[in-house]
């Protein structure tokens, strides 16, 4: 006589997958001041982007294969609201073609925030997981605490001498995984300001950019950030009107990939360093990285472990 084991289907986790390019290339991230320089000052963003563009399609080719790779452009409207994307998008595409480069995918950064209903920067701030510096005693108040985080142990702060005993001498930050000089970084997460409004600062938003440019972002399972399709030629006149992720091409290679590349102003660099600091202490839903994990081992795709490695960038010179 056998057993019957019977079991919610609701119960059973379930993580939605997404497909996946070989390259998510990342053709510009600008701010206000760009836009408002005018159309030269994109073209000339575009030309410095065009070669280092061409040389990462290159790169991902692999055995013969034609890579799968799509691009992409963030627009910041999260912390400045400018134009409006009527005014906006049709001038980059246009400047973008001028330069010989396609952009497949649209984003805004502010759904790198919040995109519809789902709280995407407050869902991933909750899988913060810090690195304990060795020998660190829990002294230092957590990140969901402080809004700050940092890739290894802090100076000390400075404390009054008790009587009769001597003041604690100074010693530097260090860095956990130095290499026997450190590189120490504390990267501000938020601020909230006095009405209780939080505003997240650029480098964590990169980050859950980076997250969904590799297909690693979920909300209780479901895919967040997915690309919905441009009807139609014109562009709204409010920003909220705007998908969080438009899909411009739709005979475009996937949006997320399992690796991405960014061509950015040097002026970046401290950002992004960040960036890393941030990814190497997320807890990226497994589910996630199993699925990657499968299809790239299904499709002879080498992909880092690490979800840091997997990120690459391109710093031109100048602004």
């Amino acid at each position: 006589m056998t057993e019957a084991v019977f079991r919610e289907t609701a119960a059973e986790p379930r993580t939605q997958a997404v497909p996946l390019s070989h390259l998510s290339l990342e053709l510009g991230h600008l701010y206000m001041e760009d836009f408002e320089a005018g159309p030269e000052q994109l073209r000339r963003h575009f030309e410095r982007v065009r070669p280092w563009a061409e040389a990462a399609r290159a790169g991902a080719a692999d055995g013969g294969r034609r890579p799968r790779i799509s691009t992409c452009f963030l627009i910041d409207d999260y912390f400045t609201r400018f134009a409006t994307p009527a005014e906006v998008v049709p001038m980059l595409l246009e400047q973008a073609a001028r330069a010989g480069l396609t952009i497949d995918y649209l984003a805004r950064e502010s759904g790198c925030a919040v995109a519809g209903k789902t709280p995407v920067a407050e869902a991933v701030a909750g899988r913060i997981v810090e690195e304990p510096p060795p020998g660190s005693y829990g002294l230092r108040p957590p990140a969901a605490q402080t809004g700050w985080l940092a890739n290894g142990e802090r100076s000390p702060v400075a404390r009054a001498p008790q009587a009769m005993k001597k003041a604690t001498a100074w010693q530097p930050p260090k860095e956990t995984a130095a290499r026997r000089h450190s590189v120490f970084l504390d990267t501000e997460l938020w601020d909230d300001g006095p009405d209780g409004h939080r505003t997240w600062s650029c480098p964590f938003l990169a980050a859950v950019w980076q997250l969904a440019r590799l297909g690693l972002l979920r909300d209780d399972g479901e895919a967040v950030l997915v690309p919905q399709p441009h009807t139609g030629d014109a562009f709204p006149d409010d920003w909220d009107e705007l998908p969080p992720l438009l899909r411009l091409d739709p005979r475009a290679d996937p949006f997320a990939a399992y690796r991405t590349c960014s061509v950015i102003p040097s002026r970046f660099l401290p950002v992004e360093h960040a960036v890393r600091v941030i990814l190497d202490q997320i807890e990226v839903d497994p589910g996630a990285l199993a699925q990657t994990a499968e299809r790239s081992a299904r499709e002879h795709t080498a992909v880092p472990d690490s979800v840091a490695d997997r990120v690459s960038y391109v710093f031109y010179a100048g602004q």
